[in-house]
Parts: C-alpha cells; structure tokens; sequence
C-alpha cells in the first residue's frame, strides 16, 4: 500500500499574542485511496493542521511527505506548483468565480498548471462534470445554479488536475443533509474507483463514521 501523506513530528507554534503550541507531535500517514476524515471540537487544531497539509502553512516544524517525498523547506513557488498538480481542495465555501461559467470554472487551475491544451483541459473539464452528472449545467453562470450544484462544481474543480489527494475542510458545513450524503457518496466514490485519497476535517459524525478511519483531535494532538 503506497503512502500519499505523512506527517512525522509536526509541531507548530503561534507566536502572537502569546506563544501558544497549537499542533503537538503530529503523526500519520494516509495511504492511497484511503478515505479519512479528522475530527475534533472546535479550536483543536483541525485547520491549522489542514493548512499545514495543504502546504499553504510553511511555518512549522517537522516533516511532511507527499508521495514519498519530503516537501518541507521548499520554495513557495514549488509548493504552488506541487499543491496545484496534486492536491485538490474543496471547502464549505465553495469559491467559485459567479461570473464565470460552471464549465471555465472547472477549468482555472488547468490553465494556471498549463500543461495541456486549451482543448483538452476543456475536454477534461467536461469529463469530471459528466462525472458527477452536472455536465448540462457546464455553459450556466456559477451565479445561476443552486448550493449543492456548486459543491459539485467546486469537486469537479478540485478533480482537474488528477490530484492525488483531495483534501475537505467541513466541504458539507453549508449543505442540508440530502446534499451532504450526494457529496459523501461522491467521494466515497472517488476513493474507491478511481484510488484517489480523501483527508476531510468535518463537524458531520455521519459522515466520518463512514469513512475507512477517523482521526481524533484533541488540544492539538491526535488521540486516537
């Protein structure tokens, strides 16, 4: 089983107003299409250590490896580009651009990786809608369409790059519990048919308890 993500040793310290350590000695891994989701009350350090994750937290100590690689200390400029080809986010808010369609949505962090056509990141973009069966909303302004299809949008985007973890934080906070089962079983999905890995920081014991594993958080430590 090849790991995607771990974490060895992580500790990470706010300096303002006092020193405080908000993440303790974080350690784990997730392996290739494992699904799990991170729990715990609020201000224990779910996401800050998502940010951490994600690379967009530099200021850390610790080891993290993606793919086998260590990616701590590197440059800001790499850590854009390795977040780009191989992480895709997908947030309670979905952060769509409203006056772009459904479908040039989808497509911005294509571009912005630039490693392919216009045509065939279109081509690609069409792909992940049919994927999760909004392909007839491709031409709609992202304005124009309900909140459960723009979390679709919002996975579609996060799938363009063929990343290989996507990672959640609360990517259901804003839905009813019709469209949190949709975003569930999409990802459920994801992790079992296309071997993609899911790391999502959720509120939802639903939704964790349907996961491959749940981690615990607790005064920034992982308890179990």
């Amino acid at each position: 089983m090849s790991t995607v993500l771990e974490a060895r040793h992580i500790n990470k310290y706010f300096k303002k107003p006092i020193l405080f350590h908000v993440l303790r000695d974080i350690n784990f891994s997730v392996n290739k299409g494992e699904f799990v989701s991170i729990m715990g009350k609020s201000g224990c350090g779910k996401s800050t250590l998502l940010y951490v994750l994600s690379t967009m937290d530099t200021d850390y100590e610790g080891g993290l490896y993606l793919n086998d690689k260590l990616i701590t200390n590197q440059s800001r400029d790499h850590l854009s580009a390795i977040r780009n080809k191989h992480i895709g986010f997908v947030f309670q808010f979905h952060y769509l651009l409203s006056d772009f369609t459904v479908l040039e949505n989808v497509m911005l962090p294509a571009k912005k990786l630039a490693e392919k056509s216009y045509q065939e990141i279109e081509h690609d973009a069409m792909e992940k809608l049919k994927m999760l069966k909004i392909e007839h909303l491709a031409k709609k302004k992202a304005f124009r369409i309900s909140g459960g299809e723009k979390q679709r949008v919002a996975i579609a985007r996060a799938l363009i790059n063929s990343p290989a973890l996507i990672m959640g934080d609360e990517p259901t906070g804003n839905l009813d519990s019709h469209n949190s089962e949709n975003v569930f079983q999409i990802f459920k999905t994801l992790s079992e048919d296309e071997g993609l890995s899911l790391l999502v920081v959720t509120h939802d014991e639903d939704f964790a308890k349907q996961t491959n594993r749940i981690l615990t958080m607790e005064d920034g430590r992982i308890i179990s």
